[in-house]
């Protein structure tokens, strides 16, 4: 298959809040713009999507607000990111900032409407996790 698009699209009660939120603190804006469904596009051409989780086009058993859900966003400077959308703009702080053994630092907050959004930079992996990387420009040099 050939695809010639791909980019979520988040179930949500309140669009409008959302829409602001995303356009406020990371940089989309309108590319189309309904009461129930915004599509949303940032500078580097990254695409997100805002439907009304109880609008028709949604099947009926699945009309509710998006769950389980986390969206990977991976920036150059982490710490940065924390203090403009943490410290300054005290967004709702789910995990705090930390180093992963596998190869991130990164810190975990939510949109208005419950959507996890874990803001990244990449580190070396520890020598243990780099054996599980694929890609051998994360592999730790022997």
């Amino acid at each position: 298959m050939r695809m010639n698009g791909f980019y979520p699209v988040i179930l949500t009660k309140n669009v409008a809040q959302s829409t602001e939120f995303y356009q406020k603190h990371f940089e989309f804006q309108s590319v189309y713009e309904s009461d129930w469904y915004v599509s949303l596009r940032n500078g580097n051409g990254y695409e997100l999507a805002l439907l009304s989780a109880d609008h028709p086009t949604v099947p009926e058993a699945y009309r509710k607000k998006a769950e389980g859900l986390i969206l990977n966003m991976e920036v150059d400077h982490v710490d940065k990111e924390y203090e403009r959308l943490i410290t300054d703009a005290k967004l709702s702080l789910v995990q705090d900032i930390r180093d992963e053994d596998f190869g991130q630092r990164h810190f975990i907050l939510s949109d208005p409407g419950g959507v996890l959004i874990d803001v990244i930079t990449m580190i070396p992996p520890s020598a243990e996790e780099s054996s599980h990387y694929v890609d051998a420009a994360w592999k730790k040099e022997e």
